[in-house]
C-alpha cells in the first residue's frame, strides 16, 4: 500500500506542473497545432495537385501585363471606394472623419480580420483611438462601423438575388449556394431585428441585459444618436458600387489569361466568392473561397486549369493587393506591437515559403545550371537544411512576437540560412529575395527584440543535447556497425556508422544507405525521431523568456524596511516587504519598487518608496526600463492624486479606482443626531457585557490560538479567501508583533478582532484585519474601531485611516471607462459589497482622498482586470 502511495505523489506533481503547463502556454500550443495542420494539408495538396500546379504555374505567367495593370488600377479604385463607404457610414451617425483617415481604418481593418476568428466582424473593434482622439466616441465608432457592416452584406443580396435567379434558368447554381445565400440573408435579418429590439427595448434586449448589465450603459448612449437616412442610402449605393468592382475584378481576371470573358460567371462567381466570405469564421474564407470558385467557373466551361488560374489571378487583386497595402498601412504610424507582428509574419511565411519549395518541383534548366558548380551531395543537403528550416521557422514565429532577443537571433540565422539554401538548391532566386526581404526588415527592427533568455535553462539545454548527441552516436555507431548485412546491403566499416549515425541524427538522411527490412528501417527512424526531439529541446530553451524570481532575499527585504524607515510616508509601506512582493532597487539604492508578476505585468503597490520626488521619478525611469527589458508592463496601483504630476510627466495614463478614507479624530465625536445609530448599537455591545481589550506586542500564543478560530470562522462564514497585495493576511509569526484589539463576553470568548499595523504616514495610525464570529452581537464592528479610536488618542495619533473603497466616489465621469465603472458600481449586483463598505465606513464621516491605477496604453485595460485579480490572491 505504501509503494502506491509513493507512485502517486509523483503523479499528482507531474499532473499539477502538467496543467500548470498547459494553462500558461495555452494559447501558443493551440497556434502550434492549427498551424501544424493547415501546413499538413497544404502540404498535402501540393504534393497532389503538383501536376496542375505547373500548368496553372504557366498559365498566370502567360497572362497579358497589360490587363492585369488595369486590374490593379481598379484595385486601388476599390480601396478607395471601401474607404468612401467608410466615410459615408461615419456621416450616417451624423459625425466625420477624412478620407484619409477612412481608408486608412478600411486597409488595417482588413488586414487583421484575415487573422481574427469572425475577422469579418470582430476587426470592427480595433484601431478607434486615432478616431477617438479627434473627438469622436467610442459608441459613435462602433455604430458608424455597424452600418459599414450592414450595407456591405445588404449590397451583396442585393446585387446577388437577381444574378442567382438568372443563373436558375442555366442550371449554374447549386443547393450549397442556396444554401449560403439563405445563411447570409438570415444573419442580415437577423442583425436588422437585434438593432430594432436594441433601440426599442424589446425581448432581445432584456435578455442582452440580463445576461451582460454592464452593456446598458452603451445601449443608452446608442439610442442618442439618430440615422441620417439619405448618408445611409449613399453607403449602400457605394457598397453595390463595390460589388461591380468585385465583378470586374473576375472578368478582367479572365481576359488577362487570354480566355473567352463570360459576364455571367464573373457575376456568378462573384456573388458565390462574397457568400464564401461572409460565412467564413477563419482567415477571411481563404482557401474556402478558392476551391469553390474554382468549381463553380468549371461549371461555365473553363477547364480546371483555367479555372484556378481564374482565381488566383482574382484573389491576387481583391485580396492579396489589399492585404499587402494594409500591412504597408502601418508603417504610417507603427508602433512597438506591429513592428513585431511584421517581421512574425514574414518568418510564418518564409517558413511556409521554404516549405513548399522543397515539395514543389524545381525548374529543370536552373538544375542543370547549378550542377555545374555544386555536387548533387550539396544540392540535396540544401533541400534538406531549407526543409528544416522551415519548419523551425513556423515555430520561431510565435515567440517573435514575445519580442525575445534569442528568438531573433535564431530568426536571423535561419533566414540567411535560408537564403543560402534557396540558391544552392535549385537558383531559387524568388524565394531568395523573399529571405533577403526578411533579413533586412529583422535588421530594421532589431531594437524591438531585448528580453533576456534564461541562461541557466540554456546552458542545462545544451548540456541536455550534448549528451543525446553523444549517446545517439553512440547506439547509431554500434548498431550500423553490428546490424547483420541483411539489414542493409553492405556491411558497415566504424567511419562508415559515424557519418550515417550523424546524417540521420541532423535529418539530413543517407541516400546510398538502403533499408532492406523493417527492423532497419525502424532503427534509422529512431535515429531522427532522436535528432529531431534533441534539437527541439534546444531551441526551446535557447528561446525560451527569461523567467523573474519567484520572491526577494532576505537581504533585499531588509534594505527595503531600513528605506522605508527613513523615507516612508504612506499607510501601504507597510505591505511594500509582505512575502508576496519582489523588490526592485534603485542603482544607487537609495529607493525601490515594490511589484508582483501577473502574465505580461509588473504591478507596482502605489509609489516607489523614495527620499524626493526627483528621486522617485529615477525609480520609476530605471523600473520601467527594467520591465521593458524583460517583456514586462508596468502598472501602479493606488496612486494618490497628488503623485499624478510624476506620472503625466512620463507620459503615463491614469484612471480613478476609488477613494481611500481617513478620520480626523480632533473632529471625530459621537454626539450629535447624526451618531445616534452609531451610540445606540456600541451601547447594546456594552450592556451585554462584551468589553474590548488591547494587546501589545510580543501576543502570547494561546491569543493566537483564538484569534486564528475568528478568522477561519469569518472565512468561511463569508465564502472568502485571504487575500494580499495592498492589505495582509493571516500570518502567525506577523501577528505576534503587532497590537492586536479584542472584543470578548463574560466568558472571555473573543467574538471580533483587529490588528494594528504601522502606518508611515505622519502622524497616521491604521488597521489591517478586522473580522468577527457569526454570534458575535449586531455593532461589535463599529465597538471594536471606537475602541481603537480611544487607543490612538492615547498614542497622541491624530489621523486614522479606513482604508480603500474601490470604485465609490466617482461623480463625474469623464469617459466610457469611468461611466461603466460608475454604473457598475451603483446598478451590478456582483459590485453591491463595495457600495457597503462605503457605507460602513462613510458613518465615521472620513476625508476621502482620491486613488489611482497608472498604466502605460488604452489596450492594455482589457488585461488590467484579470491581471490585479492575480496579484491580490497569496
Amino acid at each position: 500500500m505504501k509503494n502506491i502511495t509513493l507512485l502517486r505523489v509523483p503523479s499528482k506533481i507531474f499532473r499539477t506542473r502538467y496543467l500548470s503547463f498547459v494553462r500558461e502556454n495555452g494559447k501558443m500550443i493551440a497556434q502550434f497545432i492549427f498551424t501544424a495542420m493547415f501546413v499538413g494539408i497544404g502540404i498535402w495538396f501540393v504534393k497532389h495537385e503538383h501536376s496542375e500546379i505547373v500548368h496553372v504555374k504557366h498559365t498566370l505567367q502567360s497572362s497579358e501585363i497589360n490587363w492585369v495593370i488595369i486590374g490593379l488600377i481598379i484595385t486601388l479604385v476599390y480601396i478607395f471606394l471601401q474607404g468612401w463607404m467608410y466615410y459615408t457610414s461615419f456621416k450616417t451617425v451624423n459625425t466625420q472623419i477624412g478620407i484619409k483617415d477612412a481608408v486608412i481604418l478600411f486597409l488595417k481593418r482588413n488586414f487583421i480580420s484575415v487573422f481574427l476568428p469572425a475577422g469579418g466582424v470582430s476587426s470592427l473593434a480595433f484601431f478607434t483611438r486615432d478616431i477617438e482622439d479627434k473627438g469622436i466616441n467610442k459608441s459613435q465608432i462602433h455604430l458608424a462601423s455597424s452600418v459599414y457592416a450592414f450595407n456591405a452584406v445588404l449590397s451583396v443580396i442585393v446585387v446577388a438575388v437577381p444574378a442567382f435567379a438568372y443563373s436558375v434558368f442555366f442550371g449554374i447554381i447549386g443547393k450549397a449556394e442556396w444554401i449560403g445565400l439563405a445563411s447570409v440573408i438570415l444573419l442580415l435579418t437577423g442583425i436588422f431585428y437585434l438593432y430594432k429590439s436594441l433601440i426599442r427595448k424589446g425581448r432581445l434586449y432584456k435578455i442582452i441585459i440580463k445576461i451582460s448589465p454592464s452593456s446598458e450603459i452603451f445601449f443608452e448612449e446608442l439610442r442618442n444618436y439618430q440615422i441620417n437616412n439619405y448618408q445611409f442610402i449613399r453607403t449602400l449605393l457605394i457598397s453595390v458600387v463595390i460589388e461591380l468592382v468585385g465583378i470586374a475584378h473576375l472578368y478582367i481576371a479572365m481576359k488577362a489569361l487570354h480566355l473567352v470573358p463570360s459576364l455571367l460567371a464573373a457575376i456568378v462567381g462573384y456573388i458565390v466568392a462574397c457568400v464564401f466570405l461572409i460565412i467564413s469564421p477563419f482567415l477571411r474564407g481563404l482557401g474556402a473561397i478558392e476551391i469553390s470558385l474554382a468549381y463553380l467557373l468549371t461549371r461555365f466551361g473553363f477547364t480546371n486549369v483555367e479555372s484556378i488560374a481564374i482565381t488566383l489571378l482574382y484573389r491576387f487583386f481583391e485580396f492579396w493587393t489589399p492585404l499587402v497595402m494594409g500591412l504597408l498601412s502601418f508603417l504610417l504610424k507603427i508602433n512597438k506591437l506591429l513592428i513585431r507582428i511584421i517581421p512574425a509574419m514574414l518568418i510564418f511565411m518564409l517558413g511556409i515559403i521554404n516549405i513548399i519549395s522543397v515539395l514543389t518541383p524545381s525548374i529543370n534548366w536552373r538544375i542543370e545550371r547549378l550542377q555545374n558548380f555544386l555536387f548533387p551531395d550539396a544540392i540535396l543537403l540544401s533541400n534538406y537544411f531549407v526543409m528544416a528550416s522551415g519548419l523551425f521557422l513556423l515555430v520561431t514565429a510565435a515567440f517573435m512576437l514575445k519580442g525575445l532577443r534569442s528568438a531573433w537571433w535564431f530568426a536571423l540565422i535561419l533566414s540567411i540560412g535560408s537564403f543560402i539554401g534557396h540558391i544552392t538548391k535549385a537558383l531559387d532566386f524568388e524565394e531568395a529575395i523573399l529571405a533577403l526581404f526578411v533579413i533586412i526588415n529583422l535588421a530594421a527592427t532589431r531594437k524591438q527584440y531585448y528580453i533576456k533568455s534564461n541562461p541557466r535553462l540554456f546552458f542545462v539545454g545544451v548540456q541536455t543535447s550534448l549528451l543525446s548527441i553523444l549517446a545517439v552516436i553512440v547506439y547509431g555507431t554500434l548498431g550500423f556497425y553490428f546490424l547483420d548485412k541483411k539489414h542493409f546491403s553492405f556491411d558497415l566499416t566504424w567511419p562508415q556508422s559515424v557519418l550515417y549515425t550523424i546524417e540521420n541524427y541532423l535529418l539530413i538522411g543517407s541516400p546510398n544507405l538502403v533499408a532492406s527490412d523493417p527492423v532497419a528501417r525502424n532503427f534509422i527512424t529512431s535515429i531522427k525521431i532522436s535528432g529531431l526531439l534533441s534539437m527541439a529541446f534546444l531551441i526551446y530553451t535557447f528561446i525560451r523568456p527569461y523567467v523573474i524570481k519567484n520572491n526577494s532575499s532576505p537581504e533585499e527585504i531588509e534594505n527595503a524596511k531600513a528605506l522605508i524607515k527613513s523615507y516612508g510616508k504612506s499607510v501601504l509601506d507597510y505591505f511594500k516587504t509582505y512575502p508576496d512582493k519582489l523588490i526592485f532597487f534603485q542603482k544607487n539604492t537609495s529607493g525601490f519598487v515594490s511589484y508582483r508578476v501577473s502574465g505580461n505585468f509588473a504591478v507596482c503597490l502605489e509609489n516607489p518608496v523614495a527620499e524626493n520626488d526627483e528621486q522617485m521619478k529615477q525609480c520609476i525611469s530605471e523600473f520601467d526600463k527594467f520591465c521593458y527589458e524583460n517583456g514586462l508592463k508596468s502598472l501602479y496601483y493606488r496612486i494618490p492624486e497628488e503623485s499624478l504630476p510624476v506620472y503625466k510627466e512620463k507620459n503615463k495614463k491614469f484612471l480613478f479606482i476609488g477613494q481611500e478614507g481617513v478620520v480626523d479624530l480632533n473632529a471625530f465625536s459621537l454626539e450629535g443626531g447624526s451618531r445616534r445609530s452609531l451610540r445606540n448599537g456600541i451601547n447594546k455591545v456594552n450592556e451585554r457585557g462584551y468589553k474590548a481589550n488591547v494587546h501589545e506586542p510580543p501576543v502570547k500564543d494561546g491569543l493566537l490560538q483564538k484569534i486564528k478560530s475568528v478568522s477561519d470562522e469569518w472565512l468561511t462564514a463569508t465564502e472568502r479567501n485571504e487575500i494580499i497585495f495592498s492589505q495582509g493576511m493571516f500570518i502567525w509569526e506577523e501577528l505576534k508583533t503587532h497590537t492586536i484589539i479584542t472584543v470578548e463576553n463574560t466568558e472571555e470568548k473573543i467574538v471580533a478582532f483587529l490588528n494594528i499595523i504601522p502606518d508611515f504616514a505622519t502622524n497616521e495610525g491604521t488597521y489591517d484585519l478586522l473580522r468577527k464570529t457569526s454570534d458575535a452581537p449586531n455593532g461589535v464592528m463599529d465597538f471594536l474601531l471606537i475602541r481603537m479610536f480611544d487607543y490612538f488618542r492615547s498614542q497622541n495619533i491624530r489621523f486614522v485611516n479606513l482604508g480603500f473603497a474601490p470604485l465609490s466616489g466617482l461623480t463625474n465621469p469623464q469617459n466610457l471607462t469611468e461611466r461603466s465603472m460608475k454604473f457598475a458600481y451603483h446598478k451590478i449586483r456582483a459590485f453591491s459589497h463595495y457600495k457597503g463598505l462605503r457605507d460602513f465606513k462613510e458613518k465615521y464621516s472620513p476625508a476621502w482622498h482620491n486613488k489611482y491605477l497608472i498604466y502605460e496604453n488604452d489596450y492594455d485595460l482589457f488585461q488590467i482586470p484579470s491581471a490585479l485579480s492575480k496579484v491580490i490572491k497569496p
